[in-house]
């Protein structure tokens, strides 16, 4: 017969195996990271999401917790600095559109684009199917015609420097798709994964015509860090860029979880519009001819591009931002395999 010891340990081990066994049964869970982890925030520029959704995935599939980063995300809103925060070390890294980051430079705001999820803007004219208005040029011959749009924005003002909305009615965007249902000579400002779907919700049949189309296409929910943190801890910069492009990843491949965690931090979101922009954001993130293995690069080009429109529109002075300074790719691994 077994001694005592022995039937201890023989309890132990079937105990073990029971709370083993038991532990591999519960739902996940954000990994948590250990006690030696770096405390880091991430300011997001508006409400979570699903423009932020890889950066919640992150989170969610531990991301941030293998690369030893305890991350605090931060929602956002009306009137953030996002920008500014990241510049003053208020915020670790923040979240933002390339256009608001170079417009923030010129206060001495140096801040530093180092990772771009979004390749093409979302940014759009929400109209309904049948307006008439089948492409953006068509507004300068379309009355009576309203556009909501908040004019002061760098979009509002490429769109009406290039089309000739002197003829329609120009009113403040209102945060919300209520005017448009009912109201078939309206168009408004919108992101093609959030807007339409709401319009479509309530009987609505919108047409998404892209600000890219006509040439206005920023990098969007970009990574940035300041300057100073670039210089004094790439590691830092290096191991946050690794995880979020990994995080953009999985959210679109696998978004399901991710998107339950963002409902989660904001209500207001719910599963069926969070699937619908994760659907819509795949190819905006990943278009035609995109190498996958190129994940969150940005180009010379496209900032200096920009720069010229900022220019342009009277946003930006000649000369007072260089593109250059704005972005570096230096911490987007070269060419890396999807992972």
């Amino acid at each position: 017969m077994p001694n005592a010891y022995a039937k201890n340990s023989l309890l132990a081990g079937v105990l073990l195996s029971l709370v083993l066994m038991f532990a591999g049964c519960q739902p996940s869970a954000p990994a948590k990271s250990t006690s030696t982890s770096t405390e880091v925030s991430l300011a997001l520029n508006w409400f979570p999401e699903a423009e932020h959704g890889g950066f919640y995935a992150a989170v969610v599939h531990g991301y941030f917790a293998e690369e030893g980063l305890n991350v605090t995300i931060r929602p956002g809103g009306p009137g953030v600095r996002v920008v500014a925060d990241v510049a003053s070390g208020a915020a670790t890294f923040g979240v933002e559109n390339a256009d608001k980051l170079l417009v923030w430079r010129v206060q001495q705001a140096d801040a530093v684009a180092v990772m771009s999820p979004i390749q093409n803007s979302p940014r759009c004219i929400m109209v309904h199917k049948d307006s008439g208005v089948n492409k953006l040029e068509d507004l300068a011959t379309k009355r009576p015609f309203t556009l909501a749009i908040n004019s002061d924005q760098p979009f509002a003002k490429f769109l009406q420097k290039r089309v000739d909305t002197s003829d329609i009615q120009i009113v403040k965007y209102p945060g919300s798709v209520s005017q448009f249902i009912d109201a078939p000579d309206y168009g408004q400002q919108a992101y093609s994964f959030s807007e339409p779907f709401l319009a479509e919700e309530k009987g609505a049949k919108p047409l998404s015509l892209m600000l890219s189309d006509l040439g206005f296409n920023t990098y969007t929910s970009m990574l940035i860090a300041s300057r100073d943190l670039i210089d004094k801890n790439p590691d830092l910069v290096s191991k946050m860029t690794r995880a979020c492009i990994r995080g953009w990843r999985k959210y679109l491949a696998e978004p399901d979880e991710t998107n339950k965690y963002i409902h989660e931090q904001n209500p207001e979101m719910d599963l069926a519009v969070l699937q619908f922009g994760a659907a819509a954001l795949k190819p905006l993130c990943l278009p035609e001819g995109f190498d996958e293995a190129r994940f969150g690069e940005m180009t010379a080009e496209r900032w200096e591009t920009l720069n010229s429109q900022l220019v342009e529109i009277g946003s930006l002075k000649d000369g007072a931002v260089k593109a250059a300074d704005a972005f570096t790719t230096k911490f987007i691994p070269a060419k890396s395999p999807p992972k």
